[in-house]
């Protein structure tokens, strides 16, 4: 087909990457095309791992080599080639941990804009300099409080908290904060030889002493003779003093140790700044006023009230209040206008985070670009899933081509163009099914998206499960929640519904072992299940245990006297040095994204050629770790231990996967349906509440059915199941829903409706209401 400068289309040719099968395919320009397929089928593979990639390869070739190296590279895709492609932006769900000084006002610019105003046109205290915009940023020397360095929050620490139980003496341990072991002694026998009684009871020593004993800031030097048992040797030494709550102070802000740092925390409270009073900015900052308030009162507020106060005086007032209202307002009409600027980025979930990047590219006013996006419609309530639709229309209408990545139906329906990738996950995908208008899927029989697609009728009525007993909790006063109680029944599957903001995950964050009715509380969240390319799903459901076993009780390793040790990639012995188990080696290419290429050793093997030696019928221990979990549960079908390991993958949809493949290649389903399956090859201990955040988040309709006949046999096995969820045909399959809202931030945190599903649709002033209906027999 002869290309024009003006093809209407992106082609994709010979992609290989990641499970792809050398797809070819043509994907229109300028539509909404949405990427279908099971999880694990390849879709993110070609619109992040091939067209996003190659388009943002293109892009870094004309940029000056020596700032290259100061941008995050994805290096090439493995394709045959890509025309007609435009530059791209890509929105994905990044899962990093942001800090606690990121911001909602950071992440979309926002505080850039407000500190600007505040800067050229606040009212200043008479004769008071102009002070630069940085100057009002709590994230900058000259903003940040002094005292609490810029934080809003100061840790400080009590006698009570200190010494529980008075009636001790130092000897006994009165001090709880103090070290144990040796340090803790050595402490006390300096106190002992700076001439304090530490044989008397605690609360009868003199207060100036217990004062000093627990708050001073010296640290004197003493000589000391140590007193301990008879057998050993007692040498004298200079010992130096630190008070408990110094002591304290000091491992929290500097031990690596998450246990010691943890321990610490027990010891301290952490109360506003007394300087800044929280609002972590310093005075002279604090001084300047718009509208009579402080630019730390304007961050507090929510946006929709900030926009409405808005209004300038002189024409430099005017000039930037109009810009910071029109970038806003897209940020209130994707449904997030109660968020306040200064709210933490780590407390929003993930659905929370992409919108509001998506609302900073919609004020960009880019066009001729593609917007490619994960999973936009993720963490969103069907009531905002309908703002979500409108926004991606805008971005289609200002002349951008928008690749969706998605499951969920409603956007698929509201997609110019289907790109359905599979039929199966891993091994079973990797090809292209259909590329063309939604409606014309019907037709593909191999397709498991038309299935759910076309079907819209409600699933058959299910029988409501009597409760055990119920879980009570609360009154419960956080974040936006004020005051409420909720009751969860136990032996049952709840699901907590609500819009974003509505305060959905606050209310099962009060779910804890110390409440009566739980013996057992298991969390099962998205995080990744290691950070690094040697954590992976053998590692972390403890299979590669028995694996090593199974290799290490062969003849042949017996022969060489190889023990467990020898098959682990992890340490000296039976690795390959050269890559140190990684498998690939880093080829550092200045000014061009550093590669990985193979080892030129062991050729990605991880180990050396003694260890691959040893085979376990017919395959050595890195031919193993490439099985995908489908072929090892038929390797491994008479190693009872593995066996059981496998078999729970397999149930919760995950026999695609390779038992090797790195951690940091999985999604963030992935990681939670391990987790999941983790959890359900342990024996049964009693009755255990299970926790789910958005457990179908990421998922394909197939998978969903997968994972709910999981929970559901969980439940019916004696368990309690509590979900946070957005999914309707969920929803509607469990027993028990609790609805929050009405609306998100201020306007939501109360319990709208609870009960059985068809009593929560008819709810009035419920917005799950209308679609919980729809999908009830």
């Amino acid at each position: 087909m002869h290309h024009s400068p003006h093809d209407p289309f992106v082609r994709v040719r010979g992609a290989r990457e990641h499970n792809l099968k050398g797809v070819d395919v043509d994907v229109p320009r300028d539509v909404l095309a949405v990427f279908t397929g099971v999880s694990g089928s390849g879709k993110s593979s070609l619109a992040f791992g091939t067209i996003y990639a190659e388009a943002q390869r293109r892009y870094f070739e004309s940029v000056a080599p020596y700032a290259r190296r100061l941008i995050h590279q994805v290096g090439a895709p493995k394709v045959g080639e890509v025309t007609g492609l435009p530059p791209a932006v890509s929105l994905q769900q990044r899962r990093a941990v942001p800090t606690s000084r990121s911001s909602v006002g950071t992440v979309t610019n926002l505080s850039n804009s407000l500190r600007m105003l505040f800067s050229r046109a606040g009212e200043y205290p008479p004769g008071a300099e102009r002070l630069d915009s940085d100057a009002f940023s709590p994230n900058t020397a000259a903003g940040a409080c002094p005292r609490c360095h810029g934080l809003g929050q100061v840790h400080d620490t009590s006698e009570e908290l200190l010494v529980p139980d008075p009636s001790l003496s130092v000897r006994e341990g009165a001090i709880a904060a103090w070290p144990g072991a040796w340090q803790g002694k050595n402490l006390r026998d300096i106190l002992d030889a700076l001439g304090y009684d530490v044989d008397r009871p605690w609360r009868e020593l003199p207060a100036e002493q217990r004062e000093w004993i627990l708050f001073t800031d010296e640290q004197p030097v003493v000589r000391v003779h140590p007193v301990r048992d008879a057998d050993r040797i007692q040498r004298p030494y200079q010992g130096t003093y630190m008070s408990a709550r110094r002591y304290v102070l000091k491992t929290f802000s500097d031990t690596k140790s998450p246990t010691l740092r943890k321990k610490a925390e027990r010891f301290l409270v952490s109360a506003p700044c007394p300087v800044c009073g929280g609002s972590r900015l310093r005075p002279e900052a604090l001084a300047v006023t718009f509208g009579g308030r402080t630019i730390a009162e304007l961050a507090s507020l929510p946006l929709t009230d900030l926009a409405e106060l808005l209004d300038g005086g002189s024409p430099t007032a005017r000039v930037l209040t109009g810009d910071l209202k029109s970038r806003i307002a897209p940020v209130v009409e994707l449904g997030l206008g109660y968020l306040s600027l200064d709210r933490p980025t780590p407390t929003l979930s993930a659905g929370e985070l992409q919108r509001l990047r998506l609302a900073t590219q919609l004020r960009s006013g880019l066009f001729g670009v593609v917007y490619v996006l994960d999973e936009p419609s993720a963490g969103l309530h069907p009531a905002d899933t309908e703002a979500l639709l409108t926004v991606l229309e805008r971005l289609k209408a200002a002349g951008n081509s928008v690749f969706v990545v998605e499951h969920h139906l409603e956007v698929v329906r509201g997609a110019d163009w289907l790109v359905d990738v599979g039929p199966g996950a891993g091994e079973h995908g990797g090809r292209v099914l259909y590329s063309g208008p939604p409606a014309e899927l019907a037709s593909v029989e191999e397709s498991a998206t038309a299935a759910f697609l076309f079907d819209e009728a409600p699933g058959p009525a299910r029988e409501v499960r009597a409760p055990r007993g119920w879980l009570k909790v609360g009154p419960v006063t956080r974040h936006n929640l004020r005051e409420v109680t909720a009751e969860f029944p136990l032996g049952a599957f709840t699901a907590v519904t609500g819009v974003s903001g509505s305060g959905k995950s606050t209310l099962i964050g009060e779910l804890t072992e110390e409440l009566e009715g739980v013996d057992r509380l298991v969390r099962v969240d998205q995080k990744p299940i290691g950070r690094t390319p040697r954590s992976n799903l053998a590692t972390y459901t403890g299979l590669f245990d028995v694996v090593r076993k199974v290799f290490a009780a062969t003849d042949a390793a017996r022969e060489h006297g190889y023990g467990v040790g020898r098959f682990s990639f992890n340490v000296a012995g039976g690795r390959c040095e050269t890559c140190q188990g990684e498998g690939f080696v880093s080829v550092e290419l200045l000014f061009l994204p550093s590669t990985y290429a193979p080892c030129p050793d062991c050729g990605g093997a991880r180990y050396n050629p003694e260890t691959l030696r040893v085979t376990y019928r017919g395959r050595n221990i890195a031919e193993v770790l490439d099985l995908t979990v489908e072929a090892a549960a038929e390797f491994f079908a008479d190693v009872p231990a593995a066996a059981r390991s496998l078999d729970t993958l397999l149930d919760v949809g995950l026999g695609y996967l390779r038992l090797g493949q790195p951690a940091t290649e999985l999604s963030g389903g992935e990681a939670q349906r391990i987790k999941l399956a983790g959890e359900l090859q342990r024996g049964r201990r009693g009755h255990t509440l299970y926790l789910l955040d958005e457990p179908t988040t990421g998922l394909h309709p197939a998978d969903v059915e997968v994972l709910m006949d999981r929970l559901h046999g969980l439940v019916d096995a004696g368990h309690t199941v509590v979900v946070v969820e957005h999914d309707m045909t969920v929803v509607a399959g469990a027993d028990w829903v609790i609805d929050l809202g009405p609306g998100g931030g201020d306007q939501g945190g109360r319990i709208v409706a609870a009960g059985p599903p068809q009593r929560v649709a008819g709810a009035r002033d419920s917005a799950t209401a209308p679609y919980l209906a729809r999908v009830l027999p």
